[in-house]
């Protein structure tokens, strides 16, 4: 049976696994498998990518390059754009992403086109695990037809999975091995099989009763943290107004040991998730005839932070007699997130685009970013500046979009003629805070 033969090649940790998209989920996820015993082949449409990986050379400065020399060296890796290796792989995991189109609606492109890739090449007895953010009903609406019209069967001839993926960038408390693993199956046969696969390199992994549920526990984080984000956010501005400091506040209401969890403001939302899963459900719920009043809301007050930030640095640079337009302006953080180098969907890149448009001169600073590159909907062409005092002093605003421990906080409000900051990474600084402003 197919499912036997494939459980046993897992158990002896004799069938490799194949990675389809070789980004900030992939490679973490192949790095997991290699290191429980598996081989692994990663798949990427971008050959610089593929050559990269096959030099040893990692592209994501958390994970780093002496793990992948050892696997290469050891021949249990190997990157690749041809989508024939998946033939000798028994489990095959897509880790590509699930955009917004311009209209805010799902864009499965890439989720479309890889498992049309997969269906050329599947074979009997395979396991086909999606592990990209996507809305309750993906794998049993769209996936499961494409791969059936290979002529084999689900729960039959291959096994159908979904496994969110759940990697926080820069986070050293958890990681891909120790992070919970929830896992939904097509059937009981495709759920035996993927959760048997992900046990063999996860230390907990949490089955539920389908692939749905899978999907829309996924959904459910990204939701809970984005409304969250929304709640803290609108009280950041009204606090502002009223003159209350929100960190302090967060910082006190985090001292009740029970009914409170802490969340905090920033200039908008970044990484791939948040920004952008909630409306993969709001989407789904339109089809069922329902209104998500709560998410459409929260994505609004969310996406209004940026223009939030701009308004408090004109009205920074307008105490100093200083407009917007013609003011030289240094973004300090490109990333979405302190201490990573993901810039994806990043606020920083549209608060860079708002400045600019209102005439501003605008450079950025970022330890873990030297340079700027293509996204979907964006492409600054810049480089980091390098900090010194007298480059500092130059600029006629210095703006905090991320708080990089990397950073001597100290030292640039000394050097700054203004700094406005939205992440009160400036929070301990004693001297000099009437150069600061909150944002």
């Amino acid at each position: 049976m197919p499912a036997r033969k494939l459980l046993q090649g897992i158990s002896q940790r004799t069938t490799p696994v194949g990675i389809v998209g070789m980004g900030y989920v992939g490679l973490p996820l192949m790095r997991t498998f290699c290191g429980a015993g598996f081989c692994c082949v990663g798949l990427d449409i971008d050959r610089d990518k593929v050559d990269q990986l096959n030099a040893g050379k990692s592209y994501i400065k958390h994970i780093g390059s002496g793990f992948l020399k050892k696997l290469l060296a050891e021949g249990r890796f190997r990157a690749s754009v041809n989508p024939r290796d998946l033939r000798r792989c028994g489990a095959v995991l897509m880790c590509v992403p699930t955009p917004l189109n311009k209209t805010r609606d799902p864009d499965m492109t890439y989720v479309v086109n890889t498992t049309e890739m997969i269906a050329e090449h599947l074979l009997p007895g395979q396991l086909v695990v999606l592990e990209s953010t996507t809305y309750p009903g993906t794998s049993r609406e769209l996936i499961q037809p494409i791969l059936e019209r290979s002529g084999l069967r689900a729960e039959k001839d291959f096994f159908l999975a979904y496994s969110p993926e759940r990697e926080d960038p820069g986070r050293t408390d958890y990681t891909t091995t120790t992070t919970p693993k929830v896992v939904g199956g097509i059937g009981p046969k495709s759920l035996k099989v993927a959760s048997a696969l992900y046990r063999a390199a996860i230390e907990t992994v949490v089955p539920v009763s389908s692939c749905d549920a899978a999907e829309a526990t996924k959904i459910l984080e990204n939701v809970y943290r984005c409304v969250n984000i929304a709640l803290i956010n609108e009280m950041k501005v009204l606090f502002d107004r009223m003159g209350i400091n929100i960190w302090e506040v967060v910082a006190a209401a985090s001292t009740k040991p029970f009914g409170f969890q802490p969340f905090y403001p920033g200039p908008g939302l970044g990484g791939h998730c948040i920004p952008i899963d909630p409306f993969y459900l709001t989407w789904k719920a339109r089809a069922e005839g329902m209104a998500t009043r709560f998410i459409e809301l929260a994505g609004e007050i969310n996406t209004q932070m940026p223009d939030y930030v701009i308004a408090r640095t004109a009205e920074a640079l307008n105490r100093s007699k200083k407009p917007i337009n013609g003011s030289k302006i240094l973004v300090l953080g490109l990333a979405y997130k302190k201490n990573v180098d993901d810039c994806r969907e990043s606020p920083s890149v549209e608060l860079i685009e708002k400045l600019q448009a209102r005439g501003a001169k605008v450079d950025y600073n970022d330890p873990y970013v030297p340079r700027t590159h293509k996204m979907r909907e964006h492409d600054l062409k810049m480089r980091s500046k390098k900090l010194t005092a007298r480059m500092l002093a130059a600029y006629d605003c210095v703006l905090i979009a991320t708080d990089h421990d990397d950073y001597d906080y100290d030292w640039i409000v000394k050097n700054a003629q203004l700094v406005v900051d939205t992440r009160d990474a400036t929070g301990k600084v004693k001297t000099g805070r009437s150069k600061i402003a909150r944002a």
